[in-house]
């Protein structure tokens, strides 16, 4: 038998001496050959190694392809290593494998989806991109989409309300009038750097989870009466161990240092916890800190961090299963105050 470098349905046909569609039968509808017929067209197929019709050939006649694009808010190798990120990326992965579809990881920091448009049945966008145009690209693309801790009023969404989770857990954490907060926030600026945020009345409140967090500390302060310096709140550009502790190594060497802080992330607040201890500082006792999330290590953290717990794998399952049934509504999910010791 001769050894072309690309078979095709036609051209293995011919070699086998059949026709196309035995061929084609034997790949797609099993049903229309007899058992034993279709085990000798398979096993010569693999012999010559030619594995089936062309299956991009065949979405692109049906319009489906049976893969769904996950847009993650940042690069995949950030994504891929955050716990919260990951759970969620779990409970979508589990429903779409039910459903025998694929799942494409895409950056959001790319330059546009015009790469994978053509090749995907939609998109689940998980957190607003870090380039914003695939934002806008998503409100004007005509395949389904569904947004999870964002809204771009179209389509799906799924997301908790962070707004009113971070004011519950300021309240456990701000006691009086006396206390003096500082917020060490997540992505609050468009910018790589981890600096200290002064305008924040410039700040278009609900245009991210970090803004409808950083709401619910301004309201919770507002509320007890607390002292929230000029100096007072940071941003971080990632939720990531490193760039969290130069934030808290300039905030616990405030003066004067506050003695509430407010975090947007369990991974900010536990590296803020590990420098306070490394000063010698107490927890609860000199310092009072919460989070965000409800990872695993906050429980583990001693004293055990108070944290908003979300539940990040039922969110990704939601998103799939809305996607899967061309859903055209938000879905607003619960959360739980997890009370530790470090407030």
């Amino acid at each position: 038998m001769s050894d072309p470098k690309h078979w095709t349905l036609k051209s293995i046909a011919k070699e086998l001496g059949v026709s196309n569609a035995t061929v084609s039968n034997a790949f797609n509808r099993p049903d229309q050959l007899s058992e034993k017929r279709r085990k000798e067209i398979l096993e010569a197929c693999n012999l010559l190694g030619y594995f089936g019709p062309n299956k991009a050939a065949q979405s692109l006649r049906r319009g489906k392809f049976d893969t769904v694009a996950l847009v993650l808010s940042d690069s995949i190798e950030y994504m891929v290593s955050d716990p919260v990120a990951s759970r969620f990326m779990k409970g979508v992965a589990a429903v779409f494998e039910q459903h025998k579809l694929n799942l494409l990881l895409f950056s959001g920091s790319a330059d546009s989806v015009n790469s994978i448009n053509d090749f995907v049945d939609g998109f689940i966008c998980y957190g607003r991109p870090r380039n914003r145009l695939l934002a806008e690209q998503l409100k004007k693309i005509r395949k389904k989409v569904v947004t999870v801790d964002f809204n771009i009023h179209r389509s799906a969404s799924v997301s908790i309300d962070n707004k009113a989770g971070a004011y519950e857990v300021a309240k456990l954490a701000i006691k009086s009038p006396n206390d003096h907060v500082a917020i060490l926030g997540l992505r609050l600026l468009d910018t790589h750097l981890t600096c200290r945020v002064y305008d924040i009345h410039s700040m278009e409140i609900d245009t991210s989870v970090a803004h409808q967090r950083l709401q619910g500390y301004l309201d919770a302060i507002s509320d007890t009466g607390a002292t929230l310096g000029d100096e007072c709140i940071w941003n971080i550009p990632e939720s990531n161990s490193d760039l969290a502790s130069i934030a808290a190594k300039e905030a616990l060497n405030s003066v004067p240092r506050p003695n509430v802080f407010l975090c947007m992330s369990d991974l900010i607040a536990l590296s803020l916890m590990r420098e306070a201890l490394q000063q010698g500082l107490r927890i609860p006792e000199d310092i009072r800190v919460v989070g965000f999330d409800g990872i695993d290590e906050a429980a583990r953290m001693l004293p055990a961090l108070t944290t908003v717990y979300q539940h990040s794998e039922q969110k990704g399952r939601k998103a799939a299963e809305m996607f899967i049934a061309d859903a055209h509504h938000a879905e607003v999910l619960g959360y739980e105050l997890s009370r530790g010791g470090s407030c």
